[in-house]
């Protein structure tokens, strides 16, 4: 078993990462370096890592998007003792200049170029399964997928697995449903740390962000359509509306229907909406939210862009086949133009806009995320002989505590029960 191990970190420190340019380095570390100052909660489990060292020689494969905050969670995971090796889990989503800087800095095998093909994309992720590891970080579960399919062989090593977001986690439920998963994942995603803060703060002010930097137009006045009621729906909703647009709601979820209505939106089916929209955010995690029966609904001149995980939620081949020409006019602006002369705006290929053509989330709420990330790897290290092949939730506990580090870094302190307080909430004899 020693051996085993010797040979597997052999084997990630001789992998040769593949990124742009190493030039790009510097530009990257000062990249780093500024997200780190609003990751706080990161920084204290760090120094908590490099004191109790609680992933010693353990094996780490990260699938995610490499962007500065993504640097600032490989880094605490080596600190801790960790083997890291990362790829990318999006072909937009890689800031060159960080990856650079993490292989060369960190010296952490990173496999992440923006713009790679489909064909590279898969092979980087091979590459790091390579190294056998026995605990995989996900971001979309590309990993877990692979492990299930092309790669399961290596299954039987891995420990358990942790995933970032939603889309993710809904294919892992699938898979636990239907009796196919093969080791346990937590649901990074789920907890209130994360899907509470990232999903509705991140996502609606990184998706404006996106849209805004690849188009400059105004947002005030304009109709701004979303797919998709759940946190990440609400957050773009909010942001838009905060910025003066008149914002159309489409779901198929009758709660959340409703619940977008009691937050004073629109609500409508896409058929209708597709008529009146400017703006089109699609955030569901499904298939053709956006499709050709909208394409042919919509104004000239509509802006189309998706900020759920996988490019599948905009049906981009079917709008292909609608027009007689498609080109690129702006960075991440592809027009299409349809064979009735009319017009349609789409923002980085149909892919993630937030991150395609921004910068992600900001650093203050992926601190929470990443603080889930590494303590979840910690978790599956220390319990992993007794986990079932199964969705684990974070522990309240450690949700809690992430709760807690956020708060006191931002000086704030709160009430706590007094010990009459506790009783009477653990009791049921005292009514009326």
């Amino acid at each position: 078993m020693k051996r085993s191990r010797r040979s597997s970190l052999t084997l990630a420190k001789a992998l040769k990462s593949e990124v742009r340019s190493p030039r790009l380095a510097d530009a990257g570390r000062k990249k780093i370096a500024w997200a780190a100052r609003e990751m706080p909660v990161l920084r204290m489990i760090a120094q908590r890592f490099e004191r109790d060292k609680p992933l010693s020689g353990i094996r780490i494969a990260a699938c995610l998007h490499v962007t500065a905050e993504t640097a600032n969670l490989v880094s605490v995971l080596k600190s801790g003792g960790a083997e890291v090796v990362l790829c990318a889990s999006n072909p937009l989503s890689t800031q060159d200049d960080v990856a650079a800087a993490i292989a060369h800095d960190l010296k952490i095998p990173t496999f992440a170029i923006r713009g790679e093909d489909r064909k590279t994309y898969y092979r980087h992720l091979k590459l790091v399964l390579s190294t056998k590891p026995q605990v995989t970080m996900d971001d979309g579960a590309d990993l877990v997928s692979l492990l299930h399919g092309a790669k399961k062989h290596l299954a039987k090593l891995i420990w358990g697995s942790s995933e970032e977001t939603t889309t993710g986690v809904i294919r892992l439920r699938a898979l636990h449903k239907q009796g196919k998963l093969l080791f346990p994942v937590v649901a990074v995603n789920d907890s209130k740390t994360k899907h509470l803060f990232d999903n509705r703060y991140g996502t609606g002010q990184s998706t404006i962000d996106g849209i805004l930097r690849a188009t400059n137009v105004l947002i005030a006045g304009k109709t701004f359509v979303i797919s998709g009621y759940g946190y990440c729906g609400k957050g773009v909703a909010m942001r838009a509306r905060g910025m003066g647009a008149q914002v159309v709601v489409c779901e198929v979820d009758a709660v959340r229907a409703l619940e977008a209505r009691m937050d004073g939106y629109e609500v409508m089916p896409m058929k209708s909406a597709a008529r009146v929209g400017d703006i089109f955010v699609t955030v569901t995690g499904d298939i053709n939210a956006l499709d050709v029966e909208h394409f042919k609904l919509m104004k000239d001149g509509a802006i189309v862009a998706n900020a759920g995980h996988f490019d599948v939620e905009i049906n981009l081949a079917g709008l292909k086949k609608l027009s007689s020409e498609v080109r690129g006019i702006r960075p991440n602006v592809e027009e299409y133009r349809l064979k009735s002369g009319k017009k349609l705006h789409v923002l980085s290929e149909g892919r993630l806009v937030n991150l395609a053509a921004a910068e992600g989330h900001p650093s203050m709420v992926m601190d929470m995320s990443f603080a889930n990330q590494a303590l979840a790897a910690v978790f599956i290290a220390k319990n992993h002989a007794t986990l079932k092949p199964q969705v684990y939730s974070v522990e309240a506990e450690l949700d809690e505590e992430v709760a807690r580090m956020k708060l006191k870094s931002l000086g704030i302190s709160i009430d706590e029960l007094s010990p009459r307080q506790r009783k009477y909430l653990s009791s049921w004899q005292q009514g009326t």
